[in-house]
């Protein structure tokens, strides 16, 4: 062979990895797979196990996919150490941890991740109404991928199980990850004590950090930690310390192959797969999250779950089924972080939405008793809709009153903060279309203020869906 044949061949052979690095990692998400050479594509295949989880499936690994990815969590092969370790109880059988629709663009340049809250009350076909992870214990991964199918209106063509357990060894195959946190968590649950900053866990602290829901939002928190792990992930698998590592990427490849089962066609087309997506980078990877109009919907069994917003998630996928790229909100400097913005200022624009069109949560950042109650009366004095009895923040240091909102809710908050002099703004992507005021030390009593609204239409006039939004792999991960 001459010597740019060979060039060409050391050029093919590093792409190919990659490839399949990118391609498992994403087919398995939660995980992360991989392969070394061409040659280990066939290991991979006889090692994986196959499911039939009813979807239709392609030998072909070309044009625009949806993958539903499952996180099992199976406990029944651990010794009591392990349970005791990992702080899990006693209770066997698999039940659902995590579910995601994964969304390969038609040219395969672009991967779009929804994560789907595992509270969701929705209709599981045949089964009635629960919540949207009790479908994989009804009926397994058939009755899960038709639930899915039914929630979100789209046509799932691969489907990937993970056994969630299994991520620990896959974390440490990788040398471990960092992640940040924004807050402090205090879980004895998960034996997690941390103050806000980045950290670099092994497998153990890895699926604490991923599994906690000890912070204010819960589970809703919890989606984004595992959407910053699985981003810190990706970008660990795709690193030279790992590409360039024979000894570690054979250990990712092969404790990764373990933890995975996959529909049948997907398991035969993972270098085809792995192909298509050599070029996709953590720049490439869209993460977001299904929008809720509830997230504390008390079930006719008495259970608390969430409730979609029915429009603004027809939306979302419709986009997703278009093949369309989600708007990405600006980069911030650590996941969940974000810049503090004026609340007012004399060239502030004026200010259009209404306190009575306004619906927010009130938190007590504070160890005062009753500043949360106190703020929501006041709150409720000036016109404001109030509905939820006020919770606590994990912080008790807040020094001056927080305004958070999602990225589609600036005009409404810029009134809340015009109604509470001091008050800080802050954007928050994982807040969705909500508003949080967080009350602090220095909080100063709301006061009325004036709007001025468009006039009213003599015929009602549909609201605008709001644009989806998402963050791209690149942004979760930690900055140094």
């Amino acid at each position: 062979m001459t010597p740019r044949r060979d060039r060409r061949s050391a050029r093919g052979a590093r792409t190919r990895r990659r490839g399949l690095v990118i391609a498992g990692a994403l087919s398995c998400l939660v995980l992360g797979s991989s392969g070394v050479t061409w040659a280990l594509t066939n290991y991979a295949t006889t090692k994986i196990e196959a499911v039939d989880a009813g979807v239709p499936g392609s030998r072909s690994s070309t044009g625009a996919m949806n993958i539903l990815v499952v996180g099992v969590d199976k406990r029944d092969n651990l010794t009591r150490k392990q349970q005791n370790q990992l702080k899990l109880g006693r209770e066997t059988g698999e039940r659902t941890d995590t579910m995601m629709v994964i969304h390969v663009s038609e040219d395969h340049r672009k991967v779009t991740v929804v994560s789907l809250p595992r509270d969701t009350w929705t209709t599981v076909p045949g089964k009635g109404l629960h919540k949207i992870n009790a479908a994989y214990q009804l009926g397994g991964p058939k009755l899960a991928t038709r639930t899915v199918q039914t929630a979100t209106g789209l046509t799932l063509h691969h489907y990937v199980e993970v056994n969630v357990l299994g991520f620990i060894e896959v974390v440490d195959a990788l040398g471990g990850i960092s992640v940040c946190t924004p807050v402090p968590i205090r879980d004895p649950k998960t034996a997690l004590d941390l103050e806000p900053g980045t950290y670099s866990f092994d497998g153990v602290k890895a699926l604490a950090y991923a599994r906690t829901r000890a912070t204010a939002r819960s589970d809703l928190d919890r989606i984004d930690r595992q959407q910053q792990v699985i981003s810190s992930l990706l970008n660990q698998a795709l690193s030279g310390e790992t590409l360039t590592n024979p000894v570690r990427l054979a250990s990712f490849v092969d404790t990764t192959l373990d933890t995975i089962r996959v529909d049948d066609a997907l398991r035969g087309d993972l270098l085809g797969l792995a192909d298509q997506l050599k070029d996709v980078s953590t720049d490439d990877v869209a993460f977001a999250t299904v929008p809720l109009a509830d997230v504390d919907y008390k079930t006719p069994t008495g259970e608390s779950a969430v409730l979609w917003d029915k429009e603004a998630a027809k939306e979302l996928f419709r986009r997703i089924a278009a093949d369309e790229t989600l708007v990405k909100p600006a980069k911030s400097a650590k996941p969940g972080a974000s810049t503090p913005t004026p609340a007012a200022s004399p060239s502030a624009p004026a200010l259009t939405v209404a306190p009575s069109r306004i619906a927010l949560t009130v938190l007590n950042g504070t160890t005062i008793t009753g500043l949360g109650a106190q703020t929501r009366a006041d709150l409720q004095r000036v016109g404001f809709q109030v509905p939820e009895v006020p919770g606590n923040t994990p912080q008790k240091d807040f020094e001056k009153t927080v305004i958070r909102y999602g990225p589609d809710r600036e005009d409404s908050a810029r009134t809340v903060a015009a109604a509470l002099p001091g008050a800080e703004l802050r954007p928050l992507e994982s807040l969705g279309d909500k508003i949080e005021v967080v009350v602090g030390r220095k909080h100063a009593p709301a006061k009325k203020v004036t709007v001025k609204e468009a006039p009213a239409s003599p015929t009602p006039v549909a609201t605008p869906t709001a644009t989806p939004t998402a963050r791209t792999a690149t942004d979760n991960i930690c900055k140094k």
